[in-house]
This record gives structure tokens, C-alpha cells and sequence, in this order.
């Protein structure tokens, strides 16, 4: 490997944490919303940005993807080249990894890109030349999914976004481990997670959301996914909420960008 300045991985080495099936949320929504893209472009190439210490998560990328587009092939990428030398022997028919970063040194342009729990330890200031970055490596019609989630994949919450920039911020929740809405709060991506102050769109949107919660307290007794279908239903008349019943009854709610933007949003 070459250790010229010019051809070392942009970026930084994460904490590499990682478990098996953390990412499921995630991958579901993908599936959902962008499976059909990846199906029509047939060999399309799908990235794991930073998958960490084990490359549990770009396995079962491989998996679900292939679910719906049964041609498209995943790429693993790591800024730590130990971690790349140990994915190696899980490599398989449409599954490789390399030694990269935010460049993405994968060869062709990538439909998707997902990178959860990259940007934690970076700057808030430097989250939308990352974007930006990732965005413009995109084939025609690809997307970027950028988001956070605990360690066991119980709360997430991602942007999704295309060459325009970001589209949409989703929030999705194993719903037993919630007492509020606003518990998610703690897994706001790195673009979001120090506004979460008054005066910002995502507290506003947070505390609404617990308002709708608390007025579905009676859907309770029939189950705590009714509970949610409700409170999301009613937060759908003061927000942009994407999508419908069939995503809120799996734990989700998407929002469409522009409404939870930080104030003096000056990206794409």
C-alpha cells in the first residue's frame, strides 16, 4: 500500500463499534424506498462507509439488498487498514472490501452510500462538505443515507440524501424501548443533534411529536404500534411527514428536510 500523501483515505479512523443486525432500520427503509432504483440499474454498486471493526454490517447489507435487486453488488469501505485485511475472508460473489474513505475508491459511481455512525466525532462545520462530497460520487439517480443509532439498532435516525442535497430526516425506534418520542433526541445525526434547543425545527418537531404521543396515550391498550400510527397521524397535519401508515406501523416517521433544517442552512 502507498503511503503517499496524495493517496491517503479522506477522513478519520471511527471507534469501530459494531454489531450484528444494528443497522436493520435502516436497511429496511432503503429497501422500501430505494430498492426499485437499485433494481432497475441492475449491476449497480451499494457502499458501506465505515463499517467498523467487523464487517457484520456489510454482510447483511448484501443480504436485504439482493432481496430486491438481485444484481447489485456491496462494497465495504474503512479508513482502517486492519480492519480491511480482516473483512477479507468474508469476502463473496458481490461482496469485496477496501481501504478508503470519503473519496470512495470503488471503481464506478454508487447508487447508494450508507454511512451510520461516521460523522459522531466530526465537527458539526464539516458535516456538509462531507455530504456534499459523497453526494457527488453518486450515479444518476443514487442516494446517500447518513444517520446515527445505538448499539444495538434499537433507535436510529438517518438523512437521506440525493445529488440536490438532503431530502428527508427518519426516525425509526424498536417502539417498546420508547417511553417518548423525544428519546430518539440522543440519535440525532451529527447535523441535528446540537439543535435540539428551543428556537431550532427538530425541538419543535420533538416536542410535538411528544404532545401527539401523550394525546394517544388511549390508543395504548391496543398496542403500543397503534399508539405510534396515531400520534404520527396527528403530527402529519403540522408537518411535512412523508410516506404513510404502512412505514409508521413498522416504527418509522419520515419528514422532508426543509422542515427540520438547522436555522441559517446555507447547504445544497
Amino acid at each position: 500500500m502507498t503511503t503517499s500523501r496524495a493517496a491517503r483515505p479522506v477522513g478519520a479512523v471511527t471507534r469501530g463499534t459494531t454489531n450484528p443486525n444494528r443497522l436493520r432500520r435502516m436497511d429496511r427503509w432503503i429497501v422500501a424506498s430505494h430498492g426499485g432504483a437499485l433494481r432497475r440499474a441492475g449491476s449497480a454498486v451499494a457502499v458501506d462507509l465505515g463499517y467498523g471493526a467487523a464487517p457484520w454490517t456489510a454482510v447483511e447489507l448484501l443480504g436485504r439488498l439482493r432481496r430486491v435487486a438481485p444484481r447489485v453488488r456491496v462494497v465495504g469501505v474503512e479508513i482502517e487498514p486492519e480492519r480491511v485485511a480482516a473483512a477479507k475472508v468474508f469476502e463473496q460473489e458481490g461482496l469485496s472490501f477496501v481501504h478508503g474513505g470519503f473519496e470512495l475508491p470503488v471503481g464506478e459511481a454508487p447508487m447508494l452510500v450508507r454511512a451510520a455512525n461516521v460523522l459522531r466525532q466530526y465537527d458539526e462545520r464539516e458535516v456538509v462538505g462531507v455530504w456534499e462530497r459523497l453526494c457527488a460520487r453518486l450515479a444518476p439517480g443514487g442516494m446517500v443515507v447518513e444517520g446515527t443509532c445505538d448499539e444495538v439498532g434499537r433507535r436510529h435516525v438517518w438523512v437521506a440524501l440525493g445529488a440536490e442535497g438532503p431530502r428527508t430526516v427518519t426516525f425509526a425506534a424498536r417502539l417498546g424501548s420508547l417511553e417518548r418520542p423525544s428519546d430518539l433526541a440522543e440519535r440525532l445525526p451529527k447535523a441535528l443533534i446540537h439543535r435540539n434547543v428551543p428556537g431550532e425545527a427538530v425541538h419543535a418537531f420533538l416536542r410535538d411529536f411528544d404532545r401527539a404521543w401523550a394525546a394517544a396515550a388511549p390508543y395504548a391498550s391496543y398496542g403500543v404500534r397503534q399508539r405510534w400510527v396515531r400520534a404520527v397521524g396527528d403530527l402529519a397535519g403540522d408537518w411535512p411527514v412523508v410516506g404513510g401508515a404502512g412505514r409508521w406501523r413498522q416504527g418509522e416517521v419520515t419528514v422532508e428536510w426543509g422542515a427540520l433544517a438547522p436555522r441559517g442552512w446555507v447547504g445544497r
